[in-house]
């Protein structure tokens, strides 16, 4: 295995550049991995593919407006932070633009909160510790980040938010989830669909592009997830009652899938908190997932990595031709396709 063979030529123009309006409006591909086949649908059909015995699990992480702007003390160089996970004391591990931005030097927001860059991580990383709670100046200051590949702007931030987020910690959100509208769930919910809710915090390691030629020499990025009891409870119950344990999206695959490693007692899947190292590869041996709802993923990425573990890779490169062809929209903002 080759990290050449999870290669494909995309069209830019098909980068979804901002999202479709409704949010369920846009399309689903649906593919079926046992009859091989194919259909092309649109996402609020999602119904016609689900039974009231089957589970659908969702990320409710929310993205935090992580995109600050500062000055350097003395004088006022720019400086643009991006932060990527809260530590302990105020610090916060932090990717840095500007000049300069050596350990030990001093920047000040722009609501006059000040910091110091006390450990330089490489390359562009950096620590930086605030002389105040950052948390609760965030939805003033903070911008929503958008992936490198969104060129426009977006004119209302939470439409990179699920209608399901709750807890804020993400740097990116989980894309699989942004196609779902209150009434769609609603019309889930009164047809005896449920929704369990999981959450991991996505970290921007998700767009690095795996750089090695052998995948499994790559180190695959940490992230944090909960899957609490209630959740536990229900997927256990699911799959003893015969259903189906649909994934919303790759990061449920890894919280599920993480957790079906602590199970014991005949139960499918235990309870936990902390972080997860899942690499998920061809070859892997899934314990918890029957069906899995995606985007379209970039070349050469674990996602696309992990969806081929899922549904082999030719079927899932073949198919990714198939959407090309079709003009589907790739990527966060981009079209849907469910996995049976």
């Amino acid at each position: 295995m080759k990290t050449s063979d999870f290669d494909y030529e995309l069209p830019p123009e098909l980068i979804a550049q901002e999202p479709i309006e409704p949010r369920d409006a846009s399309r689903l591909l649906v593919l079926d991995r046992s009859k091989q086949s194919r259909q092309h649908r649109v996402f609020r059909d999602l119904l016609q593919y689900l039974n009231p015995d089957d589970l659908l699990v969702v990320n409710r992480s929310r993205v935090v407006p992580a995109r600050l702007f500062a000055k350097k003390l003395p004088g006022d160089g720019k400086v643009e932070l991006l932060l990527l996970e809260r530590l302990d004391g105020g610090q916060w591990k932090t990717l840095v633009g500007g000049k300069g931005l050596t350990i030990g030097t001093k920047i000040k927001l722009e609501n006059g909160m000040l910091g110091e860059i006390t450990r330089d991580l490489g390359g562009p990383q950096r620590l930086v510790v605030f002389d105040r709670n950052l948390d609760a100046s965030l939805s003033s200051l903070g911008q929503v980040p958008l992936p490198p590949y969104i060129h426009t702007s977006l004119a209302d931030p939470e439409r990179y938010q699920t209608v399901y987020a709750k807890e804020s910690g993400s740097s990116a959100a989980p894309t699989a989830g942004l196609h779902f509208t209150p009434e769609l769930l609603d019309h889930l919910s009164r047809n005896g669909i449920p929704v369990a809710e999981i959450t991991l915090h996505i970290g921007l390691d998700t767009f690095a592009p795996v750089n090695e030629d052998d995948p499994g020499e790559h180190k695959i990025h940490t992230e944090w997830c909960q899957l609490s009891e209630e959740t536990a409870g229900q997927v256990n119950a699911t799959k003893r009652n015969g259903g189906k344990v649909v994934a919303v999206g790759t990061t449920s695959v890894r919280v599920l899938e993480t957790a079906a490693r602590l199970a014991s007692g005949g139960n499918t899947v235990f309870p936990f908190e902390g972080r997860t190292e899942l690499y998920i590869l061809p070859g892997f041996e899934f314990n918890v997932v029957d069906r899995l709802l995606t985007n379209f993923h970039l070349p050469r990425s674990t996602l696309l990595m992990l969806v081929s573990a899922f549904a082999g890779r030719d079927l899932i490169l073949d198919t990714y031709c198939e959407a090309i062809a079709e003009k589907y929209r790739f990527y966060s903002f981009g079209d849907a396709m469910l996995i049976l």
